[in-house]
C-alpha cells in the first residue's frame, strides 16, 4: 500500500473568491511540500501556478507561502503524510493560485 501526502491547495486569481482543491501525492520521507507541489503540476494540473528557483541554493525565497498557517519556504517544509493546507501570502497581492507579489512596487518591470 502506497502511503500518500494529501494537499489541499488554494486556487484562484481573487482571495475573496478563490477556492481549495485536494491533491494525493506518493509521500517518501524526506520530500519537501515543493516536491509535493511539483508532483501535482507534473501528474494532475499543469495549471498550478507556484514560484521557485532553487538554482539559487534555496536562497532565492520565491517559494514561501503559508504551510499549515506558517509562513515557510516550500523547498524546506516537509511533506508529511497526512493532509496539509498549502496556501499563498496573505501580506502580499495575489497574481495567481499560491503566486504572490514579491518584488517591491519600485523594483517591478514598468513600476
Amino acid at each position: 500500500m502506497t502511503t500518500v501526502a494529501t494537499l489541499k491547495v488554494w486556487r484562484g486569481t481573487d482571495p475573496s473568491a478563490g477556492r481549495w482543491e485536494t491533491y494525493s501525492v506518493p509521500f517518501e520521507a524526506g520530500q519537501s511540500v515543493l516536491d509535493g507541489l511539483r508532483y501535482i503540476r507534473i501528474h494532475h494540473d499543469p495549471s498550478l501556478a507556484f514560484r521557485f528557483s532553487c538554482i539559487n541554493a534555496n536562497a532565492c525565497k520565491e517559494c514561501m507561502m503559508r504551510i499549515d498557517g506558517e509562513t515557510l519556504y516550500a523547498c524546506t517544509a516537509r511533506l508529511e503524510p497526512r493532509e496539509m493546507r498549502i496556501a499563498p501570502l496573505a501580506n502580499k497581492a495575489l497574481v495567481r493560485d499560491l503566486v504572490t507579489e514579491i518584488a517591491p512596487p519600485a523594483e517591478r518591470f514598468g513600476g
